[in-house]
């Protein structure tokens, strides 16, 4: 199984540095002791996968479906609505991204069936008890829980590959998870190897006959890796005006580093990094899908996606040359208000970023084009703070 050695010393000379830091000693001790521990206890059953499954030598992952876009631009939503077409696409669980080995997750399966025969589901019981403890406070900004679907890239967290490092210190300028099309050929081709491996996994246990489907903002930095890699993709790219979703996950990710005790100076580095990702998250997959036309490709504009979602879904299945079944199509029709409705309420103020309306609409001056967001010089745009409906 893939560790990324590079990272890895990365980060530990980074916090080895940090003599005046209070978690210092509690995170040496995760990076010196629990990460190796726990890429050991990975690797072993990785490795006794293709052992006690003959069938993943035979595994294939055609013409998976990655939905990329700007954090907060609607890529939840419009992955939670596809994940619902349960007999074309297969995904990943938050919690199954803990558990990357195939025969970690069946064990497990197994336990939850002990649970739910013999022990009256005491131990559901408690994990939905930790579940609304810890994910409930935040589900106003973000709908997570260990039995919803997630970014998948985090299922590469134990080979060291993942953006919670930078969430936990703010240190983007330290790993770089993003470029990824920019990254050594050899280095990119065993990341996108190891995701395989992974999505192999996860297809074999729902079965074997369906399509990956995945969610990532991160991937926006990706597309050309992922095309490489999987020469029969289909990419969504999400659309959302920028003045509403790029303050919202600088507030996020701001929140929760202040949550980790870190100050305004400790990440305004990483801050400036993130602001300067977002443009990219715009141009990046519009740049490399304009390189590969023969790519099944959808592109989608938020407001269409709550206005008519029904109507958006048909319209990405067409464009993507994918078959829309009657069983589904009733799905849509029962959830069309219910969707319609997907708003949150997040306060965040453009003016607390060294970004401006004015910098956005001109560095994103095509897409405004394109998309017809409204720019300050419309009549009643407005700049203030404001209580935005927010859709990730």
């Amino acid at each position: 199984m893939y560790f990324d050695l590079q990272y890895y010393w990365r980060v530990l000379r980074h916090v080895w540095l940090l003599k005046q830091w209070p978690g210092r000693t509690r995170m040496l001790v995760r990076l010196l002791l629990l990460v190796p521990l726990e890429y050991v206890f990975n690797a072993v059953f990785f490795m006794l996968d293709y052992l006690v499954f003959p069938a993943l030598w035979r595994q294939r992952v055609e013409r998976p479906v990655f939905i990329v876009g700007h954090a907060r631009s609607g890529t939840t939503l419009a992955h939670r609505l596809l994940a619902a077409d349960g007999n074309t696409f297969s995904y990943f669980l938050y919690w199954e991204m803990f558990f990357p080995s195939l025969l970690q997750k069946r064990i497990i399966q197994v336990f939850g069936y002990i649970d739910e025969k013999w022990l009256g589901r005491a131990i559901n019981k408690r994990l939905v008890a930790w579940d609304d403890k810890t994910f409930g406070p935040y589900r106003h900004m973000h709908d997570m829980s260990l039995w919803n679907s997630e970014e998948d890239q985090f299922v590469m967290r134990a080979a060291f590959v993942t953006q919670q490092w930078s969430l936990d210190i703010p240190m983007m300028d330290v790993i770089d998870i993003f470029h990824v099309d920019e990254m050594p050929r050899r280095k990119r081709r065993r990341w996108l190897h190891h995701y395989r491996e992974c999505v192999k996994r996860q297809l074999l246990l729902n079965g074997g006959d369906k399509i990956h489907l995945s969610k990532n903002p991160v991937m926006c930095g990706w597309v050309g890796a992922l095309i490489e890699t999987f020469p029969d993709a289909h990419i969504v790219v999400m659309m959302r005006d920028p003045v509403q979703c790029i303050p919202s996950v600088l507030k996020l990710v701001e929140m929760s580093w202040q949550g980790k005790g870190w100050t305004r100076a400790d990440y305004e580095r990483s801050l400036q990094i993130l602001t300067d990702l977002s443009f990219e998250s715009f141009q990046h997959p519009a740049q490399v899908l304009s390189r590969h036309a023969g790519t099944p490709q959808a592109v989608v504009d938020y407001r269409e996606l709550t206005a008519q979602p029904r109507a958006t879904v048909h319209k990405i299945y067409r464009q993507l040359g994918m078959p829309l079944t009657d069983s589904f199509d009733r799905y849509l029709q029962a959830q069309e208000e219910t969707e319609k409705s997907h708003q949150t309420h997040f306060r965040y103020d453009l003016s607390d970023y060294a970004v401006s309306r004015e910098q956005i609409e001109m560095r994103l001056s095509a897409f405004y084009d394109t998309y017809h967001w409204p720019r300050i010089a419309d009549a009643g745009a407005d700049t203030k703070p404001m209580d935005n409906i927010i859709g990730s």
